[in-house]
């Protein structure tokens, strides 16, 4: 499946037939000699009584996230598929329980609280000040402010500010935003885990809106253009000069299903 050009393979594993360690999930993420995919998800059991089902999501070098924007509408949108769920569901990850709504267009979902907002840090890159502004919207995201973002080197600048110390141990994404006008932005979204650019990061495009609301003011929906041509719509309330109720709202598209050998 994919959000927005954010692709995904899904698996059912509610029998919990399949325990994937780090390797092979690297191996079925590669695009050469794999399925090909930015993460890989399995749907099982939830084991809390606030959610419907659970997942386990993973990163394409194998390593588990807590939480993925455009996959959990993908994820969504796939459950539903195999239960024929209508009305919405719920569904356990490692940042909070995640809510989904289906619309004729693509899938709505309520992302978890996001964390305190730190704005306006001066990191030092390569011997330049970048200011930078972060949040936590289910993952660390890293938010910075450019002119065009067409012109930025995504891959060279994303990997210096992901490793900086100041994310440290962990990292952080980031995305580099361009200001297109009232409560629209254009995101491009180096992402943990993928170790490079992505074609989407609904995280990223949440987090990127939030900062936006708050150092120009945007009121809700934010609408983000990211790296594929798709469009997302960001929304939230505000609340004790913070923010709640926050949504996001896009494609989550079916491309192919089959087996694969994993020997």
């Amino acid at each position: 499946m994919n959000g927005a050009g954010n692709d995904f393979i899904l698996i059912d594993n509610r029998n919990l037939s399949f325990t994937p360690d780090s390797e092979q999930v690297a191996a079925l993420c590669d695009r050469h000699a794999g399925v090909g995919a930015d993460g890989l998800m399995l749907l099982e059991e939830s084991q809390n009584r606030h959610a419907d089902w659970a997942w386990k999501f993973y990163n394409s070098d194998g390593s588990e996230a807590e939480m993925c924007g455009n996959g959990a509408r993908c994820f969504a949108a796939f459950v539903k598929q195999l239960t024929h769920s209508e009305d919405g569901l719920s569904f356990d990850t490692q940042a909070g329980v995640i809510s989904a709504t289906f619309e004729p267009n693509g899938v709505t979902v309520n992302l978890t609280e996001p964390g305190p907002m730190e704005l306006d840090r001066g990191i030092q890159i390569k011997g330049s000040e970048l200011k930078v502004h972060s949040v936590n919207t289910g993952v660390p995201h890293a938010v910075v402010f450019v002119e065009d973002a067409g012109q930025c080197n995504v891959d060279e600048l994303g990997a210096a500010v992901r490793y900086h110390e100041h994310f440290g141990p962990n990292g952080t994404n980031v995305n580099f935003v361009q200001i297109l006008g009232p409560g629209r932005v254009r995101v491009r979204t180096y992402e943990r885990g993928v170790e490079g650019e992505t074609l989407a990061c609904g995280t990223g495009v949440t987090a990127a809106s939030l900062v936006a609301a708050r150092k120009h003011g945007f009121d809700t929906p934010v609408e983000v253009k990211v790296k594929s041509g798709d469009w997302l719509k960001v929304s939230f309330d505000h609340e004790d000069g913070g923010f709640s109720k926050v949504r996001l709202s896009g494609p989550a598209d079916f491309v192919f299903t089959g087996e694969i050998n994993l020997d």
